[in-house]
Formats: structure tokens, C-alpha cells, sequence
């Protein structure tokens, strides 16, 4: 645990939502409790949904989708353990709720992870294997054109890599949707759930979240069968 007391936040914060422009019926979470989780929130309000900054337990019911931010994954999983949030966001994805992590989400949501610190909090749900910060440090950050698969492979999507982990493998659930020209893969893809090595919230190309919404509308419409 961090140095100190941490204490959850008000019950106000848990509920803030923003009011979407109508039609999509869709209301999708984005975890809030450290990293880059304003920027997803900005580029989901544009894009219709309603969203929901997720800090409490509660604030996980009536979802339709949840995203794990980047940021520091060691940070992120003792806030998730702290404030009671871990075994119920484990319990919701592992029930079907359709999920994206970016960079550190993409580490909490991996099943192996290298170099994390003993006794890290993880959600461990995702047939794969994840290397931290295997990219450097921050100065090392780069900018490069990536084909993702599922997405439209005549327009490249601008993929920004700051500290990023590498996905080192894919187990036999999940599915390498996207690679470096060395082969690297930087993301995949299990039935609803992403991961992704990069940030796609950095860019000002919104292809990535509009397909998130589209994986959590179809299931949403599985749902109701």
C-alpha cells in the first residue's frame, strides 16, 4: 500500500455523470481514480454515450461498458483494492461486460504480467501475457501508424505509446488484433474485451472508442436475447 491513509471519495464523485446526445442508449464507465481517464470521457461524451466516472462499487451498476485508463498500474490496482472496487469489476468483466484497457488497464486486465511488484492488485482477466513498461521510459514515447483488425485497414490509426507494456503473448482465448513491424503485439482482442498497448484517447482519431461502442452495443443486444 502507498505511504499514508487512502480514503475513497464522496459518494457525489462516484455518480457524476454527463448527459450524452441521444440514441445511443449506451452508458459506459471509465475508471477514475488516477491516469489518463478525462480524455476517454471527452472523446465517449462526443461520441454519444453517456458516461460515468467509476470510483465505488456501485458506480459499476446498469454498465454497458467499462474503460481502464493508462496511468501507473501499481496506483490503479491499490485504489481498485483500497475502495472496495477489485473483486466486483473482476466479477462484472468476468460476467460479460464489455472492457478496454489502454496501457496500465491493459496490464490490470492481463492473467501474466512481468515485472509487476509482489503482491500487486490485478483483475487478471484476459488470456494474456504482459511485459510493463517494456517499451522504456518515458522519454523513449513514440508515435506510429498501426492496421488493427476489425477496424478499417485503408486509414492506418495514429497509435501513441507512452511507457508502454508489451503484450508478449495471446493465449488461446484471445486474439492479436494488432502489431509493430517487428511483430510486437500491441493489441488484442477476447470476445468484448480490449487491450491495448497504446493510447488512442491521445489522438484526435475516435475510431477506436466508436468500435469499443459498437463491441458493447452488440452485446448489449446479445444480452436482451
Amino acid at each position: 500500500m502507498p505511504t499514508g491513509t487512502i480514503n475513497p471519495p464522496s459518494s457525489q464523485l462516484g455518480w457524476r455523470e454527463t448527459s450524452s446526445q441521444p440514441g445511443t442508449g449506451l452508458t459506459i464507465g471509465v475508471l477514475a481514480m488516477q491516469g489518463a481517464f478525462v480524455e476517454h470521457l471527452r472523446i465517449l461524451t462526443k461520441l454519444g454515450a453517456t458516461v460515468r466516472e467509476v470510483r465505488l462499487p456501485h458506480d459499476l451498476e446498469g454498465l454497458d461498458g467499462i474503460i481502464l485508463p493508462g496511468g501507473e498500474s501499481t496506483t490503479i490496482g491499490k485504489l481498485l483494492e483500497a475502495w472496495g472496487v477489485l473483486m466486483p469489476l473482476r466479477s462484472a468483466i468476468a460476467q460479460g461486460l464489455p472492457c478496454w484497457g489502454t496501457c496500465a488497464g491493459a496490464i490490470l486486465m492481463a492473467r501474466d504480467v512481468s515485472d509487476t511488484l509482489p503482491g500487486q492488485p490485478l483483475l487478471s482477466v484476459m488470456d494474456i501475457s504482459i511485459r510493463r513498461n517494456a517499451f522504456g521510459r518515458q522519454v523513449q514515447s513514440f508515435e506510429t501508424d498501426l492496421i488493427i483488425e476489425g477496424m478499417d485497414k485503408d486509414v492506418p490509426f495514429p497509435a501513441m505509446f507512452i511507457r508502454a507494456p508489451k503484450i508478449e503473448s495471446v493465449g488461446p482465448d484471445a486474439t492479436a488484433i494488432a502489431t509493430l513491424d517487428d511483430g510486437t503485439i500491441v493489441a488484442a482482442r477476447q470476445g468484448t474485451w480490449l487491450a491495448t498497448s497504446f493510447h488512442p484517447e491521445l489522438t484526435s482519431d475516435p475510431r477506436f472508442h466508436a468500435w469499443f461502442l459498437d463491441i458493447a452495443r452488440a452485446n448489449l443486444g446479445q444480452s436482451s436475447l
